[in-house]
């Protein structure tokens, strides 16, 4: 009985993992990022992106690292601070899926679109786009 409630355990840890996990679920992708965005959380959000993205912030379409991507998602988030994000639709097949989202923030609303790309090395935000409803 023991070796079944430890092999339970582990299991649950493994499942739980970060976004370094090729195997995780790729419809629950969307659930941690979403949780990151309605929170605000630009560090915790900018774990998951790939190295270089496309961030298209409010027509501003730029080609960046991570880190620059870091800093203007800091930014926006500074000017408009999130209140509620919901995933409205999802779809794609492995290895690239998107989303669809609305962003209540700072008294606006934005639809949020991102396109995730999941690869041995892991699933990371390839694209991410923001503009207002």
């Amino acid at each position: 009985m023991k070796i079944i409630f430890w092999f339970a355990s582990m299991l649950l840890v493994f499942l739980t993992a970060g976004p370094s996990t090729a195997q995780e679920n790729s419809q629950d992708v969307f659930t941690p990022i979403g949780k990151y965005l309605q929170a605000g959380d630009y560090e915790k959000l900018s774990a998951w992106f790939a190295d270089n993205l496309e961030l298209d912030m409010l027509g501003a379409v730029n080609n960046c690292t991570r880190n620059q991507a870091k800093l203007i998602m800091k930014n926006f988030f500074s000017n408009y601070t999130p209140k509620k994000f919901t995933i409205i639709h999802k779809s794609g097949k492995a290895p690239m899926k998107y989303a669809v989202g609305s962003l209540s923030a700072g008294g606006e609303r934005f639809r949020v679109i991102l396109y995730v790309k999941t690869t041995d090395a892991g699933s990371h935000i390839e694209q991410l786009k923001v503009e207002r409803e």
